[in-house]
């Protein structure tokens, strides 16, 4: 692990002592460390939606998934391909 310092509002310091206290984590690096990780996933998972959401509005791409799922078979329909 490795220290790193980070300016933040003295609110919003105010509210991590808080929860901290309450019992929301056991330490403040503790609560620090969930928040950040917690954050890196939705910025993610945005991205990732985002992403998809352009990819439903690309025709190019909805061309392509449409003749890969003609040609090798939609694996939604039921078949089994394995006889």
């Amino acid at each position: 692990m490795r220290k790193v310092t980070y300016s933040l509002p003295e609110d919003l310091l105010d509210g991590v002592r808080s929860v901290v206290q309450e019992g929301a984590a056991p330490s403040y690096s503790a609560f620090v460390q969930w928040a950040l990780e917690d954050g890196v996933t939705r910025a993610r998972e945005a991205l990732l939606a985002e992403a998809f959401f352009q990819a439903s509005q690309d025709q190019e791409f909805l061309e392509d998934v449409d003749r890969a799922l003609r040609d090798f078979g939609n694996p939604d329909d039921g078949e089994d391909r394995n006889r």
